[in-house]
C-alpha cells in the first residue's frame, strides 16, 4: 500500500490495525479551571488489597503501645543515604533511607553489589540497638529501580516505560517487574519506587520516557502488572523472598503540566481522574503497598499538600492502607513550608517526607515540637505511623532479620543474569516500532557486507538513557556495564552468524563500499529537568547526523536508521535520508534485541518480526508536542498504534522539511549560541564593557572587560521560580575563558528579589589565559548567600572590584556530577 498522506484517517487507522480503539478522553477534560479541591464521591470506589489483617492491627497497636513520642515522629522521616550514616541511626530511629539519583554507598557511583548489601546490613543493625526497652523497628530502604535495578553495576536494564508502553504486553510487563525485585532485593534494598504511571501529555517534559503511554488505557493495563511483579500475587506469593514494596507514583497529574517539571496541571476534576488517575485504581487492587505524592499542582495547588486528593480520594474514597510518601524535598514547595518543617504536608496525608540535605535533624525536631504542640493532631501522627508499619510488617521487614539474611539477598549471581538479560532482550524486540521500510531494505540480507554508524551504535549508556548508574545517566562508559551489549556488538554477531562482515565506523567512513549502513543515533541521556525541552525538534543545533545519512545516502548505500529517544521527536529530514526508521526508544542493556529483528538469518528469514505499536503519537511538526490521541485537531505523522512489519507493504513519501523559524525559548539555557533566552538582556554596570567575540560561530560569545569594580548581568523580563532547580541539586554553569587573569576578587551569582547571592570564584577561575574552562556552581550556594530562587530576577551576575578579561561562551542551569564549588 502506498500513501501520501500520514496522517489519522479512517484508513491510516485501518492500515495500523487501530480502527477499533476507543479514546477514553473527551475534549471537556481539557478545561482549565481555577478549582483545585477534589469532590471524593466523584471518584469510582475501588476494593483496594490488601485486606486489613486483625493479627496484623493487633500487632501495630501493641508495638505503638510502646513507642515513645520521638521513636513516633522518626518513622515519618525518610534520609538520602548521601546525608545520613548509620551511626546516627543509633540515636535517631529514622524510618527509612533512600539513595537519590547520584547517592551510593561510599559516595561511589559504580560501588559493587556486595557494597549495597554490607551498607545495608549496616543501616538495619543501627536502627535495631535499643537499650531502653522500647521496640526495635528496622530501617527499610528505598531505591529508584525504574527500569531495572539501574543503580546497581551489573544489574539487568529494560527498556524504559515508553519503549514497554509500545509492547503492548502486560505479562512481559509482569516478568520484567519480577526480574527487578530479584536484582534489588540481592543487594539487600527493600523498596522500589516504581511503578511510574504518570499519563505524559505533553512530549516536551522530560521523564515522557518515564510514561507507559500517552493512552490512560495503556497505562492502567500496565500498572498492576508492575506491581504484581514486583510484590507477588496476593494470596499466592506476596511479598516472599526475592519482592519488594512497590511505589505507584506519582500522585497526580504528573504527566500534564505541559511539558514542566514538578509544574501545574491545568486540568478539570474529570480529567484529573479518569486522565491521570487512571493507573492508580489496577495497582492499588494488585497491593501497590506505597503511593508517591507528586511535586507538581493541580490548578495551582501543590499535590504535597492537597489534602482533599490525598486524604479525600487516596485515602478515604479509594482506601489505601499503605504509606503515603512524600518525593525528594517536595514538601518544602508547599506554601508556608520549608524543607525541614512543613506540618502542612502531614496533615494533608503524607505519612512520610523525603527528605535530601544536611539538616534533616531539624526536620525531626519540627515535626516533634508540633505534635508536642498539637500543631499536627496526635490521632494524625498514629494513623501515619500505624501506616509505616503495617507495610514493614507485610512486606516481612520486621520479621527477616538483617538484609544479608534474607534468602535471596547475596545472591549475585542472578545480578545480569542470563535468564533476567533473556527477558530484557524479548522486551527489547518488543518494544521496536518501524516507521518507515522502503522498498523492503529490511530485514538486512544473511551474508551482507554491513556498515554500523552513529555515535549510539557502540554506547549502552546512551541505549539506556536516564537512570542508569547515574540521575542523568552521563559519566558512564560501556565498562560500566558489564553484563551489556551495544547494539553494534548484537549487530556484529547476528552479522557474523549469516557469513557476512559487520564494520564498526562511527563517522560513517568505509574503505569498501557496503552493502547496507545501519545508523544508530538520536538523544543522549537525561533525566528530568535537563530533559525538560521548548521543542520536539531533534537536535536543532547539531545536523552532524543528518549530514551521516546524506553522506551514506548520496554513495547509493541503503540506510536504516535505529532512533534513540525518550520521546517522539520531529525527525521528518532524518527520516527523508534513510530507507527504514526503527523508533527502539531506550531499550537498555540488552542492545542484541536490535539485531534479533533487523538481520535475517541465513535462510534470509528474520528469527523475529517487528511487534511494537506507538505508545504516543508521532509528530508532523515540531510545535506538535501536546499531540494526543482522542483530541482535536489530531494531525499527527504517525498515529497512536502505528507500526509496520515485515508484511506491510507501505511506502512513506517525502515528508516536509519545512524547517521551524520560530522556536521557543528555554530558560535553563540562559546564554547558549550566542542567544539570550527569553527576552533577557545582558546589562554591564560600572568599569567593565561587553562587546562580542567568536567560538563556534561568529559572535557567539560575550567578552568582558572589566578596568576596575563592575558588574555584568543578565536581566529576566520577568522573575523566574528556580526552587525546583535549586531543590534538585542543579548548578549554573558558565563555559569561559581569561583573556586577562583577574586582579581583584570575583563573584558569580543570582539575584532574586532585589538582593544577590554571591558566590566568590577568584580562585576557582585559575589565571591561566587562552583556554576554555567550565565552572560549576550548586544553585542551592547561590540560595544560601541570600537570593530568592522564587523570584530570580538577574539569572547570572558576574562581579570583578578590579581589572579582568573573561569570554563567555555559555551560560547553563543544568546537572553537574561534580560541581566546582561545594556548600551546605
Amino acid at each position: 500500500m502506498k500513501f501520501g498522506y500520514i496522517g489519522a484517517s479512517a484508513l491510516t487507522l485501518a492500515m495500523v490495525g487501530i480502527a477499533g480503539t476507543t479514546p477514553v478522553i473527551a475534549q471537556s477534560h481539557m478545561q482549565q479551571p481555577a478549582a483545585s479541591i477534589a469532590h471524593p464521591d466523584l471518584w469510582p470506589k475501588i476494593a483496594t488489597a490488601p485486606k486489613l489483617d486483625p493479627k496484623v492491627e493487633a500487632r501495630i497497636t501493641a508495638i505503638m503501645k510502646r513507642m515513645s513520642l520521638k521513636d513516633k515522629v522518626g518513622q515519618l522521616i525518610q534520609v538520602d543515604i548521601a546525608s545520613i550514616t548509620p551511626k546516627d541511626l543509633e540515636t535517631f530511629k529514622i524510618g527509612s533511607v533512600l539513595n537519590g539519583g547520584n547517592s551510593a554507598p561510599g559516595g561511589k557511583a559504580f560501588a559493587p553489589p556486595a557494597a549495597w548489601l554490607k551498607l545495608a546490613d549496616a543501616f538495619y543493625d543501627a536502627s535495631m540497638k535499643r537499650s531502653d526497652g522500647r521496640p526495635a523497628i528496622p530501617v527499610i530502604w528505598g531505591t529508584d529501580a525504574v527500569h531495572g535495578d539501574n543503580n546497581v553495576v551489573g544489574a539487568t536494564l529494560f527498556p524504559h516505560n515508553i519503549g514497554l508502553g509500545a509492547m503492548r504486553d502486560a505479562a512481559l510487563v509482569e516478568k520484567i517487574g519480577q526480574v527487578t525485585a530479584a536484582e534489588t532485593a540481592a543487594t539487600g534494598i527493600n523498596w522500589s519506587f516504581a511503578p511510574t504511571v504518570a499519563v505524559s501529555r505533553d512530549d516536551r517534559w522530560g521523564r515522557t520516557y518515564e510514561s507507559y503511554s500517552e493512552d490512560p488505557a495503556v497505562v492502567a493495563s500496565y500498572s498492576g502488572a508492575m506491581v504484581r511483579g514486583l510484590q507477588g500475587t496476593i494470596g499466592q506469593n506476596f511479598m516472599t523472598p526475592g519482592h519488594v514494596i512497590a511505589t505507584v507514583k506519582h500522585f497526580l497529574g504528573d504527566g500534564g503540566t505541559g511539558g514542566h517539571d514538578q509544574g501545574d496541571t491545568r486540568i478539570s476534576e474529570a480529567g484529573l481522574r479518569d486522565i491521570h488517575g487512571a493507573g492508580y485504581p489496577p495497582a492499588l487492587k494488585a497491593g501497590a503497598l506505597t503511593v508517591m505524592v507528586s511535586f507538581s499542582s493541580w490548578n495551582g495547588e501543590k499535590m504535597t499538600g492537597n489534602k482533599s486528593l490525598i486524604t479525600g480520594v487516596l485515602v478515604k474514597r479509594w482506601g489505601f492502607q499503605g504509606i503515603v510518601v512524600g518525593d525528594w524535598n517536595a514538601h518544602g514547595q508547599v506554601p508556608g513550608c520549608t524543607n525541614e518543617d512543613c506540618p502542612q504536608a502531614i496533615n494533608a496525608g503524607l505519612d512520610m517526607f523525603m527528605y535530601s540535605g544536611n539538616h534533616w535533624k531539624q526536620l525531626y525536631a519540627n515535626t516533634l515540637r508540633e505534635v508536642q504542640t498539637g500543631v499536627i493532631p496526635m490521632t494524625r501522627l498514629d494513623d501515619a505511623v500505624r501506616r509505616i508499619l503495617r507495610v514493614k510488617i507485610l512486606s516481612g521487614a520486621l520479621d527477616r532479620g538483617r538484609p544479608s539474611a534474607h534468602k535471596t539477598a547475596g545472591d549475585f549471581s542472578i545480578v545480569g543474569s542470563p535468564a533476567h538479560r533473556a527477558i530484557a532482550r524479548q522486551a527489547v524486540r518488543e518494544s521496536l516500532v518501524l516507521l518507515k521500510n522502503n522498498d523492503h531494505v529490511l530485514p538486512v540480507k544473511p551474508g551482507a557486507n554491513v556498515l554500523v554508524a552513529g555515535d549510539g551504535a557502540n554506547n549502552i549508556a546512551m541505549q539506556s538513557g536516564g537512570w542508569s548508574l547515574t540521575w542523568q545517566g552521563t559519566g558512564t562508559t560501556n565498562k560500566d556495564f558489564p553484563n551489556g551489549e551495544s547494539i553494534w556488538a548484537g549487530i556484529r554477531d547476528a552479522v557474523d552468524a549469516t557469513g557476512g562482515t559487520a564494520t564498526l565506523s562511527t563517522d560513517g567512513s568505509y574503505t569498501t563500499k557496503p552493502d547496507v549502513a545501519i545508523v544508530v543515533f538520536g538523544e543522549h541521556p537525561y533525566a528530568e529537568f535537563n530533559g525538560d525541552r521548548p521543542t520536539l525538534e531533534f537536535s536543532p543545533d547539531d545536523d552532524s547526523n543528518l549530514k551521516l545519512l546524506h553522506r551514506l545516502k548520496a554513495a547509493g548505500i541503503p540506510v536504516v536508521s535505529v532512533f534513540l529517544s525518550g520521546r517522539p521527536l520531529w525527525v521528518n529530514r532524518e527520516i527523508n535520508a534513510s530507507d527504514a526508521f526503527v523508533a527502539a526508544f531506550l531499550p537498555g542493556t540488552e542492545g542484541e534485541g536490535v539485531a534479533d529483528v533487523l538481520i535475517a538469518r541465513p535462510d534470509g528469514k528474520p528469527d523475529y518480526d517487528f511487534h511494537g505499536k506507538l505508545s504516543f503519537s508521532w509528530p508532523r511538526r515540531f510545535d506538535q508536542y501536546d499531540l494526543n490521541i482522542g483530541e482535536k485537531p489530531y494531525n499527527p505523522l504517525f498515529p497512536f498504534g502505528y507500526g509496520l512489519t515485515y508484511a506491510s507493504d507501505v511506502t512513506v513519501p517525502h515528508l516536509d522539511e519545512t524547517h521551524p523559524t520560530n522556536i521557543a525559548g528555554d530558560r535553563n539555557a540562559i546564554f547558549v549560541r550566542g542567544k539570550v533566552a527569553g527576552g533577557a538582556r545582558v546589562t554591564p554596570d560600572g568599569a567593565v564593557q561587553v562587546s562580542r567575540t567568536d567560538r563556534n560561530a561568529q559572535e557567539d560569545s560575550l567578552r568582558a572587560t572589566f578596568t576596575g569594580t563592575g558588574t555584568v548581568a543578565i536581566d529576566q523580563a520577568e522573575p523566574i521560580d528556580l526552587t525546583r532547580e535549586t531543590n534538585g541539586d542543579l548548578s549554573l554553569v558558565m563555559d569561559y575563558r581569561l583573556t586577562s587573569a583577574p586582579a581583584g576578587a570575583v563573584s558569580l551569582g543570582l539575584s532574586g528579589s532585589g538582593k544577590a547571592g554571591m558566590v566568590p570564584v577568584t580562585q576557582k577561575l585559575g589565571t591561566e589565559t587562552g583556554a576554555w574552562r567550565t565552572l560549576a556552581v550548586p544553585l542551592r550556594c547561590f540560595a544560601a548567600a541570600g537570593a530568592d530562587m522564587k523570584a530570580v530576577g538577574q539569572s547570572f551576575v558576574l562581579t570583578s572590584t578590579g581589572p579582568l578579561g573573561i569570554d563567555i561562551s555559555g551560560i547553563q542551569i543544568k546537572s553537574v556530577a561534580s560541581p566546582d564549588i561545594t556548600c551546605q
